[in-house]
């Protein structure tokens, strides 16, 4: 029998009609702002939506995506303006909150996403803590999505949010596929306009770098508003506010609320059961799917778990952990293994919850170390399914133990043994693009060094061209503590020009005003290749950036460029620039500009455009 074949298009993904759609992760964080204007509407209220923050590997793509969807996002009164930098772009979605305390105001209130990379996090830590402990609007709430690095795929380290979450009194969930986010992301807005709490957001690329084909019920799903007692005044933003209030109610009231409205609605929730309960798994997030792949591999289902006393329990509110629900699946177990990402976070959250139980029924609790102090579960790099589907075969094989798992082990063990031993027969360092201009302006002349920046110049590390990096916008300024004491007398610095408006800017005021002989590459070409390229906010052009610099304070600017003529006269200061034939020829020691130089691409308390880069060459593939 054949069927009929319902008509699809690609903008099914933002048809709220929809019950069923294929999309991306990015796609389903844009779809949420769109089931939330309608659900608003549907509840009566007149709300709006405001999104900001700044791109970062795995949310590289969400700006574009933002940009693709503008005509669904302004027939909803949701307004995107990107963030010259993360903490910025908090700061504006913090004022989205700030308009319910407007007498003016045209909607009844404004939700608010913020997004970022796990650095851009800790850059925003400030306004995080500022903006959630003044709280947020009854009928707005906000959104704070991060984009968690595990493995330092794209970033110079691997990154955690969780604790800095914790740190700002932010709870947040963890969604552990596709097909949660829109689903955890509606709950989240209606915590935070519950509790008058940020909510976070915990982002990987497994969930937003990645689609499937996701059923829409659960968009449609009701959210309990539970009974709880607030102070007089209740926790929201208000005008006037005293700081010290607003830790009162924050530590006394907000967390709290926020575990009445995850255990009213079921956030955490327990998996696989037994009758006769001994060995539990609790895990979160990404670690949950990879969970059950690794449990799948040992010939453990559901079916199994009942008989042989197995519970898994899955944590969607990582922070702060619901206390009622976890004691509950603890009960009777003998031993819990805690599965998750990087640092112990949970698992201490646990330890502590049950430390004041009677240690006659209390369950041992391992997780990245074994009750030996042991190591178990990794805390660098990510978990995998194999390295998890180890531990558990490893812990539950006092119990129960079959041929399957016997041959999972062995060849666990085979598998790290060849891994061990295992050299690559070839290695080949990564390098720029053909045609790029870093393969030009990121070079040195003899006798002289460079320090690395972010951006897709940092492989200038690899290629002998620098020796040492910062992180995004402190680009130069170690130079600034190492000069006193160091025979050099001048260093140069690699600055892209999506770095430069991000807070580049900064690293060279300071450069300037501790009278460091540095010359700063500007790297200019008008994009932010490194993740997508996208403009760079602000739309910064070269005789922009050379205006700018002299008037910091660089004594010297210099415009390298194969096409300086594409520069009409009058629009660059009057000082040095240079055809791209006589880059080269400008490449001398540091030592030719004893006074402080700033090059376009480059500069510094001399401003020079980079010996090398090909300034106003938008378009080629640099950063």
């Amino acid at each position: 029998m054949n069927l009929p074949l319902r008509p699809v298009s690609l903008d099914d993904r933002y048809d709220l009609g929809a019950e069923r759609v294929f999309l991306s992760g990015t796609q389903a964080l844009v779809r949420l702002a769109l089931v939330q204007r309608a659900r608003d509407a549907a509840a009566g209220l007149n709300t709006a939506g405001f999104i900001s923050g700044y791109r970062g590997s795995p949310l590289g793509g969400f700006d574009q995506e933002l940009w693709r969807a503008k005509k669904e996002l302004a027939a909803n009164h949701i307004v995107f303006v990107p963030g010259i930098n993360e903490e910025l772009g908090a700061t504006a979605v913090w004022g989205s909150q700030q308009a319910a305390l407007n007498a003016r105001a045209r909607y009844d209130g404004v939700f608010g996403i913020w997004y970022g990379k796990g650095p851009g996090l800790d850059r925003a830590m400030d306004v995080m803590k500022h903006a959630n402990a003044a709280g947020t609007s009854r009928h707005g709430g906000v959104l704070a999505i991060v984009g968690d690095d595990h493995g330092a795929k794209s970033s110079t380290l691997p990154h955690q949010s969780d604790h800095n979450f914790s740190a700002a009194f932010v709870p947040f969930l963890s969604p552990a596929s596709v097909h949660e986010i829109v689903e955890y992301g509606l709950l989240s807005i209606a915590m935070s306009r519950f509790a008058g709490t940020w909510v976070g957001f915990k982002a990987t690329a497994d969930t937003v770098e990645t689609s499937a084909t996701v059923e829409t019920a659960s968009e449609r799903r009701s959210i309990i508003i539970p009974d709880f007692e607030f102070p007089e005044g209740g926790v929201h933003i208000r005008p006037n506010d005293i700081w010290r209030d607003e830790d009162t109610r924050l530590q006394r009231f907000k967390g709290f609320a926020a575990q009445a409205f995850a255990r009213a609605n079921g956030i955490d929730r327990l998996v696989w059961d037994s009758p006769r309960p001994r060995f539990g798994i609790l895990t979160t997030g990404k670690a949950y799917t990879d969970t059950l792949e690794a449990l799948a591999s040992l010939g453990i289902d559901a079916r199994v778990a009942h008989d042989i006393g197995l519970r898994v329990y899955k944590v969607g509110m990582p922070w702060p952990l619901e206390p009622d629900g976890v004691r509950a699946f603890a009960q009777g177990l003998e031993e819990i293994l805690v599965i998750e990402e990087k640092r112990e976070f949970i698992e201490h959250q646990l330890k502590w919850q049950l430390y004041n139980w009677n240690p006659d029924v209390r369950p041992v609790v391992v997780g990245k170390h074994d009750e030996k102090g042991e190591w178990l579960l990794s805390p660098d790099n990510e978990l995998s399914p194999g390295m998890i589907a180890h531990v558990i075969a490893t812990r539950i094989s006092r119990f129960h133990a079959t041929d399957r798992i016997r041959e999972a082990l062995a060849y666990f063990e085979r598998r790290e043994a060849a891994l061990a031993g295992f050299a690559a027969p070839l290695k080949r360092s990564p390098w720029f693009c053909s045609g790029c201009p870093h393969n030009s302006s990121t070079r040195v002349p003899e006798g002289s060094r460079a320090l690395a920046g972010i951006g897709c110049h940092i492989m200038a590390l690899w290629m002998d061209r620098a020796q040492t990096f910062t992180q995004m916008g402190g680009e130069g300024v170690t130079w600034v503590g190492e000069a006193p004491f160091v025979a050099d007398t001048h260093v140069f610095a690699n600055l892209g020009d999506g770095t430069y408006e991000h807070s580049g800017l900064l690293a060279i005021r300071q450069a300037i005003a501790a009278r460091a002989n540095i010359t700063y590459k500007i790297l200019y070409n008008d994009a932010v290749a490194m993740t997508g390229g996208q403009p760079v906010e602000g739309g910064l052009t070269v005789p922009m950036i050379a205006r700018q610099m002299l008037a910091e304070g660089a004594r010297k600017v210099v415009v390298l460029s194969e096409d300086v003529e594409r520069f009409p006269p009058g629009s660059l200061p009057p000082f040095s620039r240079h055809p791209g034939k006589q880059l080269d020829r400008r490449r001398g020691p540091g030592r030719i500009f004893p006074e402080k130089a700033g090059l376009l691409p480059g500069i510094g308390r001399r401003a020079a455009v980079d010996p090398g880069a090909m300034a106003g060459r938008p378009g080629i593939g640099t950063l």
